[in-house]
């Protein structure tokens, strides 16, 4: 970019088919930004994988292709800021909107085949490749942190919390502060969790989620291994700082089952068993986030003494119930690598039919089991908000779930962010019960 910004880039070729791995120009590309003798901008198609990776970027990373076929190519800067150069391909100077990204990469050729015109402003050009930088460092993080779970986590520890409120006087700035400090440390132990997992995942991601940072190669397992670590250890500091027998216990047991869960180690790396796994996921769930939050609130914040609740039971119960719908239901889509690398999930074992309607099943007994519930309740408010929401969601369920095409990966993984979307709602639900 530096050289782009300085005028002295004299040429812009392109290399329209990306498998050539023989084009002479592609496999000669060395980096050249340094030394400001480019001579040449080559346009190469991107290898963007799933839906997130498809966006305007330079960072050759996220080309995970052209990382092992062109070593030697280097980035150079976005497309959109040559919209008054001459290419001599089709693309014009700007991404199309497709599924494909390009990137723009230097290379050192010797013919000339454009003005100096065409160079930007250096200033401009500057903030532009750190917009983008930022805008995909975030991306990257965004999809490495698997946020469908770390949103679940907020909603479930606000949730709980609000269990604990026994009058209008009770949501006062130290609930908001006590709350806040809470869910900072959870937030970061999810982190750790599902980061973790990525790093002994890699080969079974490149098949099953191709999109996630550590498989496509944007992250390596140094960098992913850093960000897991540095969660975990502020998550663990804050909790002691915080000083919560009840929020350190949860936060410990959460790193301990998390890390059984994906590490290869003998008598661990639960998730190769189906009955481990599932546990796994249902403790963290169910006693880390249920139990031990709730009271971390009532009695660590607010000096009480913790008892069992109406709602906190529905709540340990649904919370299980829902919990194993998520840990059956997640290997769905996965079936494929799974059964390349020989992990044993229901899944595999039963079938994908079977295990997602047993899901189906359970998710509706579940919702029966809270209009039943709510029709017993004294007040009315509670009554009209338990039967009618969930008999709207189980309407909804039962609708989407036979219209989905099972033979479709992405059916599945759609339908499976449904689920966690009724796991939202569920938790939405819960200060409703009385």
């Amino acid at each position: 970019m530096a050289a782009l910004t300085r005028g002295n880039v004299t040429s812009i070729t392109a290399l329209p088919d990306r498998k050539n791995k023989q084009n002479v120009q592609g496999r000669r590309a060395m980096a050249a930004l340094t030394r400001g003798n480019i001579t040449s901008i080559t346009v190469l198609p991107g290898c963007g994988r799933g839906p997130r990776i498809a966006n305007q970027t330079t960072i050759l990373r996220r080309c995970c292709y052209f990382k092992r076929s062109l070593p030697g190519v280097q980035p150079v800067g976005l497309c959109n800021l040559l919209k008054s150069a001459v290419i001599s391909n089709k693309h014009e100077g700007r991404f199309p909107n497709s599924k494909n990204s390009h990137i723009i990469y230097a290379t050192p050729t010797s013919h000339v085949s454009i003005n100096e015109s065409a160079a930007v402003e250096t200033d401009s050009a500057n903030t532009q490749v750190l917009i983008e930088v930022l805008k995909d460092t975030w991306d990257a993080f965004y999809r490495f942190s698997r946020p469908h779970t770390v949103i679940g986590t907020v909603i479930a520890i606000t949730s709980v919390s609000l269990l604990v409120v026994q009058s209008v006087s009770d949501l006062s700035p130290l609930f908001f502060v006590e709350l806040l400090k809470a869910l900072i440390p959870a937030v970061l132990m999810n982190i750790y969790i599902v980061g973790f997992n990525q790093l002994f995942d890699v080969e079974i991601d490149k098949i099953n989620k191709p999109y996630l940072p550590i498989a496509s190669g944007e992250y390596s397992i140094e960098a992913g291994g850093a960000i897991a670590v540095a969660s975990a250890f502020m998550s663990l500091t804050m909790a002691w700082m915080i000083g919560s027998k009840a929020l350190l216990g949860a936060l410990w047991m959460g790193f301990a089952l998390g890390t059984a869960y994906s590490v290869d180690l003998p008598f661990l790396r639960w998730k190769r068993s189906a009955l481990a796994a599932a546990t796994s996921i249902l403790s963290v769930r169910t006693i880390a986030v249920q139990l031990a939050f709730y009271h971390h609130m009532q009695n660590f914040v607010y000096k009480r003494p913790a008892v069992l609740t109406k709602p906190l039971i529905f709540g340990l119960a649904f919370t299980f119930c829902f919990s194993l719908v998520i840990a059956l239901f997640k290997d769905i889509p996965d079936v494929e690598g799974d059964k390349f690398f020989g992990i044993q999930s229901f899944s595999v074992r039963l079938g994908q039919k079977r295990v997602f309607w047993l899901c189906i099943y359970l998710l509706q007994a579940v919702y029966c089991a809270a209009m039943i519930l709510g029709a017993a309740s004294p007040y009315k408010w509670s009554k009209f908000v338990m039967i009618s929401a969930h008999g709207l969601l189980s309407a909804i369920l039962w609708r989407r779930s036979h219209s989905i095409d099972l033979e479709s990966k992405a059916a599945i993984a759609s339908f499976y962010m449904f689920v966690w979307k009724l796991f939202y709602a569920e938790y939405l639900l819960l200060p409703f019960i009385r």
